[in-house]
Formats: C-alpha cells, sequence, structure tokens
C-alpha cells in the first residue's frame, strides 16, 4: 500500500509525530505501538492526559510541540522541493528498518527519484571520520567507487572528510549512493556540501527523519547513525578516532546483525585507532570491494587471492628450487657438499646445477659452483635472472 493511498488522518498524524517525538526516542516508540499514530496524535493534540514513561515537564514539552505542528504544510513544503514522506506500511518502506523495534522511524522524508526499498536491498555503509587524511579519503572513495561498479548502492551520512569522499566516489564511478541527513532534506547539511547534496538527490536519494525545515544537533547525528546501519547489509569503517560517530554506526550494525568491517591504517594514527578496536573484536578487516562484496554478497561472491609477483625463481621444479637454496651466498661448493644441504644424490645434484647453469643462476669455478650474483640477490628477495 502507498503511503498516499492511507488515511489523510493517519498520514497527517504520522507527519505530526515526526515534529514532535525525537529521532530513536524509544518511549514514543512504544506509545506508537500501544497506541498508534492516530491514537498518539490526538492523545497529544486534544486529549492532553500524560503517558507514562516521562516527567511532567517533558510532557508539557510535547504538548506544545504538538501544538505548533503543522503537517499539511510540512507536506506540502516537502512536495515543492520534490520530497515525498514514506511511512511503515508503504510500497518503498524498506522492512529492514523495523528491526530497529521501538527505535524504527516515525517515517522518511525522501528525496530522489528511485526506490528507497529496492536500493537499500544491495547497500553497503560507507562512514569514518570528518577530520579525515589524504589516505582515508582516498580509501573510501576507491571503496566507493569499486562498490558501485559492482552494482551496490553507497550508504553515508553526507558529511566532510570520508561520507563525503563515498559518495563522490560512488557518482564518480556512475553508481547509486544513498546520503542519511541529521536535518530535513530540503535544508543540505553541512552547508559546503549543499552542490554534493543536490547531486546525490539528482543521482541517487537523500533521505531523513526529520521534517522540512528542520535542524541537526549532536544527538540527532548520533541517532541517524542507526539508520545508516540498519538500512544497510553491512557497514566499512575508514578511519576512526576511539570516540568517533563512525563506530556508534557499527556497533549498532553489530547489535542488528548486520556485517560489520574496517579498513586498517597506521599502527600510529590516532584517526585508525578506533577502527583498529573494532578490528580486534569481531568486526572483518577489508582493503577493498571486493572484500566488502565477499562478505555482504551472495554466496560464491569471493574475493581474488591476494598474491605477491611471481619471481622467476618460483617458476622452477621443487628439485631445482632445492639444489639452488643448498648453495652457500659467497663461497665455491662441491657437488657432494651441495648434494648433501640439498639432501639428494650428487648426480642428481649435477644435473641440477647444469639446469641452473643455463638459466643464469649459478656457474662453475673448477670442480666446484657458485651463485651468480643475480642468483644471490633473487635467493635474498631481489629480482633474479630473467
Amino acid at each position: 500500500m502507498n503511503v498516499a493511498d492511507e488515511p489523510a488522518e493517519e498520514l497527517l498524524a504520522r507527519v505530526l509525530l515526526t515534529r514532535v517525538i525525537e529521532p530513536g526516542d524509544g518511549i514514543g516508540g512504544r506509545w506508537v505501538r500501544e497506541l498508534g499514530v492516530r491514537g498518539l496524535a490526538r492523545r497529544l493534540t486534544e486529549d492532553g492526559r500524560p503517558l507514562a514513561g516521562v516527567s511532567g515537564k517533558r510532557w508539557k514539552g510535547l504538548l506544545a510541540r504538538a501544538a505548533t505542528a503543522q503537517p499539511r504544510e510540512d507536506l506540502a513544503v516537502a512536495r515543492a522541493a520534490g520530497v515525498r514522506f514514506v511511512g511503515p506500511g508503504d510500497s518503498e518502506w524498506p522492512g529492514q528498518l523495523d528491526d530497529l523495534g521501538e527505535a524504527r522511524p516515525l517515517g522518511l522524508w525522501v528525496r530522489g527519484r528511485a526506490s528507497l526499498r529496492m536500493w537499500a536491498l544491495k547497500s553497503v555503509a560507507v562512514v569514518g571520520a570528518r577530520a579525515c587524511t589524504e589516505y582515508g579519503a582516498h580509501m573510501a572513495g576507491t571503496l566507493a567507487a569499486g562498490l558501485a561498479e559492482q552494482g551496490w548502492v553507497v550508504v553515508s551520512g553526507g558529511a566532510y572528510g570520508v561520507d563525503g569522499a563515498a559518495h563522490r566516489g560512488a557518482l564518480g564511478a556512475g553508481g547509486a549512493t544513498v546520503a542519511v541527513l541529521a536535518c530535513g532534506v530540503d535544508r543540505p547539511y553541512p552547508r559546503g556540501h549543499t552542490r554534493l547534496i543536490g547531486r546525490i538527490a539528482e543521482q541517487g536519494l537523500v533521505i531523513g527523519e526529520l521534517p522540512p525545515g528542520d535542524h541537526p544537533t549532536p544527538s540527532r547525528f548520533i541517532l541517524r547513525n542507526r539508520v545508516i546501519a540498519a538500512l544497510t547489509r553491512g557497514t566499512v569503517v575508514v578511519e576512526a578516532a576511539h570516540r568517533s560517530g563512525s563506530l556508534v554506526t557499527a556497533r549498532a550494525a553489530q547489535r542488528l546483525g548486520r556485517h560489520t568491517m574496517g579498513v586498517p591504517g597506521p599502527a600510529t594514527s590516532a584517526l585508525s585507532a578506533g577502527v583498529h578496536e573494532l578490528l580486534r573484536g569481531e568486526a572483518a578487516l577489508v582493503t577493498d570491494a571486493a572484500d566488502v562484496v565477499e562478505l555482504v554478497g551472495d554466496i560464491g561472491q569471493l574475493a581474488p587471492d591476494r598474491r605477491g609477483p611471481v619471481l622467476p625463481r618460483d617458476l622452477l621444479e621443487p628439485a631445482a628450487r632445492q639444489v639452488l637454496a643448498a648453495l652457500p651466498g659467497g663461497r665455491v661448493a662441491r657437488p657432494d657438499e651441495i648434494a648433501r644441504r640439498a639432501q639428494t644424490t650428487q648426480d642428481d645434484a649435477i644435473a641440477r646445477l647444469y639446469e641452473l647453469r643455463a638459466l643464469g643462476y649459478v656457474e662453475r669455478h673448477g670442480d666446484g659452483w657458485k651463485l651468480t650474483r643475480q642468483a644471490v640477490m633473487s635467493v635474498r628477495g631481489g629480482p633474479g635472472p630473467c
């Protein structure tokens, strides 16, 4: 059922409550469960009798908010800005948000043409420090671009730093991205990201719990993070100090049973200390989009094996490698000594030595054999003979 088809009273009551009850308020969520949105709206606007769970002072504050709320005007302002209201039960409502229980949003204001429910089905959150380093911005952008190229929707908070880099990475790859704001979606915040958020609204989606024109507060930023965690299949943290809001998102994801991932940084970086703390717990270490997709994707979507460069000596047969390893690094050795150290016969050792000479690894000195200069470098891990 589309929210536009709901009884007008139901829609208006839900919109009114977004002006009265703060995001993530579990007490308000319990009232909604017990009374329904229309019953709670009537209690706040007509009845006025206090409900259990709040002080008299706070109840008076809620009544004052309800008295000034104008849901019809909010809906009109939203429509003029190209914003729609999506509530539980709507065909566009992402069912995974119901995992938040009584902290579930009353509804979401959505700006953009795509279906939020469809996009959320294959989405990953990429979050991290606002004051990130160049490394953090690079990793966030590269990770988001890689996810977008593989058909994943990148979700973040629209903030400076890692959030902005993630959104730009997805947009730059021609992919999909969702910004979850802690304010009205018609009033982009931070102001320095006005153009970026406008671009996200054109190519992706901008969503939020707060009605048009509402402003962000520190607590609203923190509570917004639970929506990011619940909406997505997993959360990747790129740079986060010990007291970072990004860790709040990651821990919310863990509580909800979502995948939690972290991109490691330098051991000396305070901006990676929070990520490293996550990685010491239950979070998975990831370094690129393939690692992320292996965790959150369908069965069989495995990241490629990680291998170092293939060196020429790696192409030798095992027996030849064993004889090569048996030669001392700085002197000539007799065949019997080489055979003994290689744990083979002298005839076999001599045969392998002639093979190795043809490949440029050894040279003959009278009755003995010695590693060439190139072979010494190869054995020590440097470039070997071609």
